[in-house]
């Protein structure tokens, strides 16, 4: 590292992958937050799923102040965060053939629904079956990745694929492979990731695009409001009550 303190040295990485993110992914970020508003319109239910750490993101645009009340989150047990104990065995369910099919078969998705899924490295076989067997569903997949784990590293999926490779829109994040932004010499290891920050902001950024779209067709978004402004809790209620049969968290 060179002049600044660590902290300065980590927002100034993420502000520049922030800022590439909007430069470079403008087009797919445009194209996706049209395809999820697309699929409102024909009257399609909106799933996201990460796994890991990745499940961060998903769960950062479900049941959110301020996000479409729309998207549902769909769960893996054991995957969902750092929860499950030991933490190390999430990494393990990810790499399992077989999980995402038996997810699929046992959840609501179903054709005309979109699914967003979240995977840094897209290398698991967990995210490559879970975009496969969305699309052989009918549902369209919006892929999140670093597309450079699909160069840099090999596929643990049985088709030797990546997630980039199975999805109807790519964002790609542009996180460097190992997901560590700083080095220091009196640290051995690379430190500081920053996929969360870069792979929320790429989600919030496709969900205000869908929002806007919605608004200029002429149909209300299905916007949630915080339950701690005053009205906030009938405001939702009204959404819940008029789209309950696409949300699924309330159920």
């Amino acid at each position: 590292m060179s002049d600044g303190t660590p902290a300065d040295l980590f927002f100034d990485a993420a502000i520049g992958l922030l800022q590439r993110v909007r430069d470079e992914e403008a087009e797919a970020i445009a194209t996706a937050g049209t395809l999820l508003a697309d699929t409102v319109t024909a009257g399609g239910r909106l799933f996201a799923f990460g796994a890991g750490h990745s499940s961060l993101a998903a769960q950062d645009v479900v049941y959110r102040a301020g996000g479409l009340a729309l998207m549902n989150l769909l769960a893996v047990p054991g995957l969902v965060g750092v929860d499950v104990m030991p933490a190390t065995l999430g990494s393990r369910l990810e790499r399992v053939d077989g999980l995402a099919t038996a997810v699929l078969d046992t959840s609501p998705l179903r054709t005309g629904d979109a699914l967003v899924i979240i995977s840094l490295s897209g290398r698991n076989a967990m995210p490559v079956e879970m975009a496969i067997g969305a699309r052989d569903r009918g549902a369209k997949v919006i892929g999140v990745t670093s597309v450079a784990y699909a160069t840099q590293t090999s596929s643990r999926h049985s088709s030797g694929t990546y997630l980039k490779d199975h999805c109807d829109v790519v964002l790609d994040s542009k996180i460097a492979v190992g997901d560590a932004e700083l080095t220091l010499d009196t640290i051995p290891a690379p430190f500081a990731p920053a996929s969360t920050v870069v792979t929320s902001a790429l989600l919030q950024a496709v969900l205000a695009t869908t929002a806007a779209t919605l608004a200029d067709r002429g149909t209300e978004p299905p916007l949630l409001r915080s339950g701690n402004v005053d009205g906030g809790h009938e405001w939702n209620a009204r959404v819940f009550e008029e789209y309950r049969d696409r949300i699924f968290y309330q159920h």
